[in-house]
């Protein structure tokens, strides 16, 4: 413990009332002995001694009691003061006590709980051991005065007889107080490892929160991404065919007429975007079409909107789980959108390898680019490198102004 144990923090209040108990006990059988009462109705003579009168024993027990609310667990030199205190009240009550016919062994008892609760255990044996000495030397101190008493010699028999009992009660008491340092240790021990578990606990219950904030954050930027990737794609597109349906309404009606129709099936795939990404954040796809599939789409929206035919290499050469299907799709969806919006681009190199050592994406365009070190990233960009890490692979980008832009993919087979 960090600081002294009083009564508001102690860790085992029925000890602190134990103890009370205890001392209750002793101190009511020392004021009802007969020479007691006798004394007090005849009054105290000037010979009399504090023996024949015990209140100053009584008083004795009280302050070792009082000794109790207030149990230092830190600074050696407190700690052996206090013990010492203790030590010295008991050592006065039980010279007080040797003419009486009683022994109190409880006192000795409630030294050892206390040290339990002060000191370290090597302390504790050292207490134990110092108690058991006094206890054992009372006792003999005891038996001595009783059979020296005037009266006829105690015959060899009953010497025996109680020398046998003096043996008897110096073991018991030995295992008592054994017994009384261990349970308070095992006490001491289930204690701390209970607070031990309560902060675990508080600990695992933070780090749920945590996570189930982190998890909250994640889905919130998966949600991002899939807007952004899909609807974001295909409102790009739709602009760029309207915008120029808008310019050839007047010179070339039938060429305006065919931008205003793919303009219609790019409304309508948005649409399906919609639906793919509410479907998506459901766990529950509902677009079944092929990697291939999804990429020939891409290159025909590509073709009608800029009129690049770019250069494919595809090759998928091993299956991939539908997750990691749609994540390569989402990462050539956004970089073809910037190269419709921005690039101006006149080459455009899309390369795609899926095989078991893992896979490997190219695409790449001859358009304006852009400074790496001046352009602040966009949340495509920022997309890209996140749906790449979550992949298992390493997402590179290299661009210059007036040198295209390449996109760049490696996910190895343990991504």
């Amino acid at each position: 413990m960090s600081r002294a144990i009083q009564f508001h923090n102690h860790p085992f209040r029925f000890l602190l009332y134990l103890e009370w108990g205890l001392l209750a006990v002793a101190i009511t059988s020392i004021v009802t002995t007969p020479p007691l009462r006798e004394a007090a109705r005849r009054g105290l003579t000037h010979g009399q001694t504090f023996a024949q009168w015990p209140l100053f024993t009584v008083g004795c027990l009280l302050l070792f009691g009082l000794l109790g609310l207030y149990l230092p667990t830190k600074g050696f030199w407190q700690q052996l003061g206090h013990i010492a205190l203790q030590v010295v009240l008991i050592l006065v009550a039980s010279g007080l006590m040797l003419r009486g016919t009683r022994l109190f062994p409880f006192i000795y008892l409630v030294l050892v709980i206390r040290s339990c609760l002060m000191v370290g255990l090597m302390s504790q044996v050292t207490v134990t051991a110092l108690a058991f000495l006094l206890f054992m030397t009372t006792l003999g101190l005891k038996f001595r005065r009783l059979a020296g008493e005037n009266g006829p010699p105690i015959p060899r028999p009953m010497r025996h007889l109680i020398g046998s009992l003096q043996m008897n009660l110096i073991v018991f008491f030995g295992l008592a107080l054994v017994f009384t340092l261990l349970l308070v240790n095992a006490l001491l021990n289930e204690r701390t490892i209970q607070n031990r578990l309560k902060k675990a606990n508080e600990d695992l219950q933070r780090s749920a929160t945590q996570v189930k904030q982190l998890a909250t954050v994640e889905e919130r930027s998966r949600i991002a991404r899939e807007i952004h990737d899909s609807l974001g794609h295909s409102l790009t597109a739709l602009n760029i065919q309207l915008e120029g349906a808008i310019k050839l309404s007047q010179r070339d009606p039938k060429k305006s007429q065919e931008l205003l129709t793919e303009a219609k099936r790019l409304g309508s795939v948005a649409l399906q975007d919609v639906r793919q990404s509410v479907a998506t954040l459901r766990n529950k796809s509902t677009d079944q079409n092929s990697l291939q599939s999804r990429l020939n789409s891409l290159v025909n929206m590509l073709k009608t909107s800029t009129g690049i035919t770019p250069n494919i290499n595809i090759q998928l050469l091993q299956p991939l789980p539908e997750a990691m299907s749609m994540a390569l799709y989402r990462l050539v969806q956004e970089g073809i959108t910037n190269i419709v919006k921005h690039a101006e681009a006149t080459a455009v190199d899309l390369s795609l390898m899926v095989d078991e050592q893992g896979i490997r994406l190219l695409l790449r365009d001859d358009g304006h680019g852009f400074d790496l070190g001046q352009t602040s990233t966009g949340f495509g960009l920022q997309g890209m490198r996140e749906r790449a890490q979550a992949m298992g692979g390493n997402l590179t980008v290299n661009s210059r102004p007036g040198e295209g832009c390449e996109i760049r993919l490696v996910v190895p087979a343990t991504g």
